[in-house]
């Protein structure tokens, strides 16, 4: 029955990749610390799981990554002199982050993989579902996905995935589920998965994106994955092998996604979510549409 499932309270935001795509802005700053108009990525998702319900949120850090720890702490100083120029708006921002969530930080050490950066947080996740949040994605706070993906697994256990339907050329980026129907409108049952397949040779065009619900068995299951794709564990090869077995931690459900997402690991798609984000912003939308109107017109 639903209502004996454990409740799910915990995240974890893996955040030890070295952002070569951003160099060299990011060879002193790390990725998730850069800007998307005001508020680094990293925030955005701390957000989201918050918005979501989930106040526990654990951080899998690596070298380098301190700026993360500082950003989610007090400055007191910062806030101090804020305070004695009475400039609370600024201070209230200032404040905002540190309030956000019960921060927790591990460090992953040897860059083995996304399924070992998860594997690091099971200690601190114990035999709890939990919620994995990728800091490259982004997901709009009006479409709130990942407490669907919440509800989803508190209704049917298991593990649940988020996909997304991309053109079958752009399969091979992206791990791949095949799936089949069930009775709920955007939820499908996952049978398979298989990371950055050949379009030719993928099972559907339905793209895993970065955010999960996953049972604690998954903890086992990597335990005894071997390195694949790219030498490293990965977390498509463990969902894979609790979705051929749904005895071992329940079924794999997957929602499709059709809403606003940003993959700030894309130097691209980083630069059209500052545009988007910034021209709905009430306080610098008006102008900065208006700029960009005429800079479109103008110089394009």
């Amino acid at each position: 029955m639903t209502h004996s499932r454990p409740r799910i309270s915990k995240a974890v935001i893996p955040a030890a990749g070295l952002g070569t795509r951003f160099l060299p802005a990011t060879k002193a700053t790390p990725k998730e610390m850069l800007p998307v108009v005001d508020k680094p990525a990293i925030q955005y998702v701390v957000e989201e799981a918050v918005l979501a319900g989930l106040s526990d949120v654990l951080m899998i850090t690596g070298r380098n990554k301190r700026p993360l720890e500082d950003h989610f702490d007090r400055n007191y100083e910062l806030e101090e002199a804020l305070r004695r120029k009475g400039d609370e708006s600024r201070l209230a921002r200032v404040q905002e982050s540190s309030d956000l969530a019960t921060m927790h930080y591990v460090r992953q050490g040897d860059p083995r993989g996304l399924g070992h950066a998860v594997l690091c947080a099971a200690p601190h996740v114990g035999n709890e579902p939990f919620a994995v949040l990728l800091g490259d994605d982004l997901i709009d706070i009006r479409d709130p996905l990942l407490s669907h993906m919440v509800a989803i697994q508190r209704k049917h256990g298991g593990s649940v995935i988020a996909l997304m339907e991309v053109e079958r050329e752009q399969i091979g980026m992206y791990g791949c589920a095949a799936v089949k129907p069930t009775d709920a409108e955007g939820v499908v049952q996952v049978t398979g998965l298989v990371e950055k397949p050949d379009p030719s040779e993928a099972p559907s065009s339905y793209a895993v994106i970065g955010r999960y619900v996953l049972d604690p068995a998954v903890f086992d299951v990597l335990r005894e994955t071997p390195p694949g794709r790219g030498g490293e564990i990965q977390l498509t090869d463990a969902l894979q092998a609790l979705a051929a077995e749904p005895g071992l931690g329940g079924p794999v459900h997957g929602v499709i996604f059709k809403g606003r997402r940003y993959d700030t690991g894309d130097r691209g798609d980083y630069l059209r979510a500052i545009v988007r984000l910034a021209c709905e912003r009430e306080d610098l939308g008006p102008d900065f549409r208006a700029w960009l109107r005429r800079y479109v017109t103008e110089e394009m």
